[in-house]
């Protein structure tokens, strides 16, 4: 059985084969659109690379084309809570007398051939590798299918890491600072002075005593202050627990702790003690992974900021309710997170950025706790 493949549509599908197994893009689905393909890729200098293959024969109907790209585009944006939607727009059909318009956000190319793809005035002065990439072309079928499993086989490959990072697992670790948290309590109801050595006094931690800064979060001052941290503890933990693996959420939930006692001790000058500082924490370590995989899973970082907002906005209605220690908490936890990376999605810059920021971070609260 043979195939016919035109011009345009060897163009199409060896575009699409680069950037989704060279530039990881990823295919996405617009709705009312026909002869266009959709490539994402939120990391990318062009979040949104648009592939179209209608005729366009005059400079009207150019213009109509951008402004629908614009409103695709703006829809994206608000979804992937980006600032910026950079798109690449490439044309495959478009008529020689028709002008080439600027849009902001928007670079157009007109694509003829593939000798337009790998100039350097073309695709190639965008995406060196375009020319050097080469796939054999043969029988049309075998170009075809050749395309295809290396398509499927680049997907398999990045569904397994999502897999691996969103399938149930065992809960230890938090079930285990559960169990650290209620032994403690019954440690502060029988065992004289234990609450006092341990709880967070910004006095004593200024003289040395800087386990404080952590052991103070295993410390609850009543059965319903503990009660209400270790059900919140139970079901943001878990959740990242599962996301990060028990390595990355115990740093996190550390280090969160610290980020909290710091920010209190300099800000409050009070005593204080509770896991809500280092569970404000696990809260920015949340948002962080929901901000990064926001294409996966829907609205869920819609979902966490108002309960981080409606959470803090209540922690200032009530008195004694240390706020201090979770902003500290909830920025610490979410540089961390981003320190720390999530699967192979934040391999490079962003782990170290991350890592600058919340060194930079944790220098500010020391210098606010100890030199101001």
């Amino acid at each position: 059985m043979s195939l016919s493949l035109s011009n345009k549509d060897e163009i199409i599908m060896r575009l699409v084969h680069y950037f989704v197994t060279e530039e990881n893009y990823q295919p996405i689905v617009v709705n009312g659109v026909q002869n266009e393909i959709w490539l994402e890729n939120i990391e990318a200098s062009y979040r949104i690379i648009r592939i179209n293959s209608n005729y366009i024969h005059n400079n009207d109907q150019l213009g109509f084309d951008l402004f629908k790209i614009k409103n695709i585009a703006k829809q994206i944006k608000r979804k992937t809570f980006s600032l910026k939607m950079n798109t690449l727009n490439i044309l495959l059909d478009l008529n020689a007398d028709v002008d080439m318009e600027y849009e902001k956000g928007i670079e157009t190319y007109k694509i003829d051939s593939l000798k337009d793809v790998r100039n350097d005035t073309g695709l190639a002065g965008i995406f060196p590798k375009l020319k050097t990439f080469t796939l054999k072309k043969g029988d049309n079928l075998d170009f075809i299918v050749n395309i295809t499993n290396d398509i499927n086989e680049k997907t398999e490959e990045e569904n397994k890491n999502y897999d691996n990072i969103f399938k149930e697992k065992k809960i230890v670790i938090t079930k285990v600072i559960m169990g650290v948290c209620i032994l403690c309590y019954l440690m502060q109801m029988f065992v004289q002075g234990f609450e006092s050595a341990l709880l967070l006094n910004p006095a004593k931690v200024l003289e040395g005593e800087y386990w404080r800064l952590i052991t103070a979060a295993f410390l609850h001052g009543s059965p319903l202050h503990l009660f209400v941290n270790m059900y919140a503890l139970n079901i943001i933990g878990t959740q990242v627990e599962n996301f990060m693996g028990k390595k990355k959420y115990l740093a996190v939930y550390f280090g969160s702790a610290i980020t909290a006692s710091m920010m209190s001790a300099a800000i409050t000058s009070t005593l204080s003690l509770g896991a809500s500082g280092a569970i404000f924490g696990l809260l920015g370590a949340l948002a962080y992974f929901g901000y990064h995989f926001r294409l996966y899973i829907g609205g869920a970082l819609r979902q966490i900021i108002p309960v981080i907002l409606i959470n803090l906005f209540i922690g200032f209605m009530i008195p004694f309710v240390d706020n201090a220690a979770h902003i500290g908490g909830l920025i610490g936890g979410g540089f961390l997170a981003m320190a720390l990376g999530i699967g192979k999605k934040d391999e490079g810059n962003a782990k170290i950025h991350g890592r600058a920021i919340f060194t930079i971070y944790i220098l500010f609260l020391g210098y606010l706790l100890f030199f101001s």
